[in-house]
């Protein structure tokens, strides 16, 4: 045998086929005449084009390594240089080498598979930290009830396209360097589905679907938080030809509460408590997610303290137990006294010998730039 197909494409004998598709593919891309116009190239493409037709062929591979022509019954498509019925098959791989992709034979389904969608929803703090039920509004596609989801109008149906005889594509057979090329591309009666519907529904214009308002109920779990989203399977928009319904995504926007800021599973609150009861210790009732509950200020708290309140915080979303409750007490300091006011002070401070206080001074709080130089500085 004159030529060696397997050195042509720089395999092994022994390689799998898609090893040798691969080796084709690189070839095609490295000698095709649009990328090398060199005249020497088109020799060498129609080796690789011939030793491909061969080796992807498992029938004509079986003849080729039992010492026969496989070409030679073939119509010599590799030999003549051209692309006859056995040669298409090479040009949809040589397609693919340069576009990444093959075209898809067959027509397409009218049926499909429908959107997601997303909705927003507004909860309220109670609400998110031990889960609710809401009732939701969706606006998305549904399945025709005229029609059903087929598309055509009742006592119709659809019928396969004489233009491409339902193969949803059409064929032309064009000259070119290489020879004779067949190309395929989408049929424009059917746009590629392979039927048409001459009467369409006229409820959903031959679609399979039409927007309908629907309402749902939403479980939202306890723990919840601001971006959280619910995934509800098969609530989303109806695909086209009645398909499959896509998701639908409920995404929790967790509302501002007057007393609470949440952090996390934790939440945060201020009291503001006069010098005196700072001092004496005093309890402050509060209003908890829980119910009404009295802080202890223990005496002499001083303004910037914290007190935790464990458990009374944001359910978990995963897993059990709660987050705290933090309480921060900010303590006031009068700024107008009566004389009477300003005596007993005055006495009181005459008895803690505060009359002059000396004070106690420390280094000012750095800033988070001046902290970074001390440590890039070794400080």
């Amino acid at each position: 045998m004159a030529t060696d197909y397997y050195a042509v494409l720089g395999v092994r004998r022994d390689a799998s086929q898609d090893e040798i598709k691969k080796a084709f593919r690189r070839l095609a891309r490295e000698l095709h005449p649009d990328v090398n116009p060199d005249p020497k190239t088109q020799e060498r493409f129609k080796e690789i084009n011939a030793a491909y037709e061969v080796l992807s062929d498992p029938q004509k591979k079986q003849v080729y390594d039992l010492g026969g022509d496989p070409l030679s019954q073939a119509g010599g498509a590799g030999g003549a240089g051209g692309f006859g019925a056995g040669g298409f098959g090479n040009f949809s791989d040589i397609m693919d080498a340069f576009f990444g992709t093959a075209s898809q034979r067959g027509p397409r389904s009218r049926t499909r598979r429908g959107q997601d969608a997303m909705i927003r929803i507004e909860v309220e703090l109670d609400e998110a930290a031990f889960g609710t039920t809401k009732d939701i509004q969706v606006d998305t596609a549904v399945v025709c009830n005229t029609c059903n989801g087929e598309g055509a109008a009742p006592g119709t149906s659809a019928q396969t396209c004489d233009m491409c005889r339902g193969r949803g594509e059409v064929s032309q057979v064009t000259r070119s360097f290489l020879g004779q090329v067949m190309t395929s591309r989408p049929c424009p009666q059917c746009q590629g589905f392979g039927t048409v519907v001459p009467t369409p529904c006229p409820e959903c214009a031959g679609d399979g679907r039409i927007r309908s308002r629907r309402t749902l109920t939403v479980k939202i779990p306890a723990g919840v938080d601001n971006g959280t989203r619910i995934q509800l399977a098969g609530e989303g928009e109806v695909g086209p030809g009645g398909g499959p319904a896509g998701d639908l995504y409920v995404e929790i926007h967790e509302l501002p509460h007057q007393t609470f800021q949440r952090r996390g599973d934790d939440l945060h609150c201020t009291v503001t408590i006069p010098m005196t009861a700072a001092a004496l210790g005093t309890k402050v009732p509060l209003e908890t997610l829980d119910g009404l509950e009295e802080v202890d200020i223990r005496p002499g708290t001083q303004s910037g303290q914290s007190i935790p309140l464990h458990g009374r915080g944001v359910t978990h979303l995963r897993g059990g137990g709660r987050g705290d409750l933090i309480v921060h007490v900010e303590v006031t300091t009068p700024t107008k006294l009566d004389p009477e006011q300003e005596r007993l002070l005055r006495e009181l401070s005459k008895l803690r010998g505060e009359e002059r206080p000396q004070g106690q001074f420390q280094p000012g709080q750095q800033g988070l730039f001046s902290r970074l130089k001390d440590a890039f500085n070794g400080r």
